[in-house]
């Protein structure tokens, strides 16, 4: 079971956004990915609940960040709830997408199992609903995955597969470079891996 911590940072001027203390596993059914969120400052800042079926869908999202809250799943597209902080109302959400995307490196490996590609082959189209914080407001967008290169580093526990990504935002056209290693994300823009205390699961 994978345990470690992802930093956050700007990617103008890499100021420090945060941290991510994060544990996840695989199983016969699927995989869960569960993270507390710290500040800057080190106070709680929320938290990711995430677990996918065996073919990537969600079956079960809860995030928490500044007293809001989502719960949602792959029901009819992705359907969700989003609830204020004073707890007096709930709007429930429903979008045809594929799957949920936020700033958690969850929903990368995430996004990765539910597209499976394979090097060399053409670019897939995904729509998503994402959540951003602090207030975790609803947002569809697509964006192009396509799987650039998969190379084996050799390790203390084995060989060691990693998958470059190229993630393209179609509204903006903004590419990103994103490198995965099982259910591992080791290098994405903002995103550092500070502290890993096992090596990445492998998906079946």
């Amino acid at each position: 079971m994978p345990r470690g911590r992802y930093s956050f940072y700007d990617t103008h001027d890499h100021t420090p956004l945060g941290a991510e203390h994060f544990h996840c596993a695989t199983g016969p059914s699927g995989w869960r990915y569960v993270s507390q969120l710290t500040a800057p400052s080190g106070d709680h800042a929320g938290s990711v609940d995430l677990t996918i079926d065996d073919l990537g869908r969600p079956i079960r999202l809860e995030l928490n960040a500044s007293s809001w809250q989502v719960r949602g799943a792959a029901v009819d597209g992705v359907t969700w709830v989003r609830t204020d902080p004073t707890g007096e109302r709930a709007q429930e959400g429903n979008v045809p997408a594929h799957a949920f995307t936020g700033a958690s490196p969850a929903f990368l490996i995430a996004t990765a199992r539910l597209l499976r590609l394979e090097p060399g082959t053409p670019a897939t189209r995904v729509r998503l609903v994402a959540f951003a914080p602090p207030v975790l407001a609803p947002r569809t967008l697509d964006q192009s995955w396509a799987l650039l290169n998969r190379t084996a580093h050799t390790t203390d526990s084995g060989p060691l597969a990693v998958d470059e990504y190229q993630v393209t935002e179609l509204d903006t056209g903004e590419q990103r470079s994103i490198h995965i290693a099982g259910d591992i994300v080791l290098s994405a823009p903002g995103i550092e891996l500070e502290e890993l205390e096992s090596p990445p699961s492998a998906f079946a």
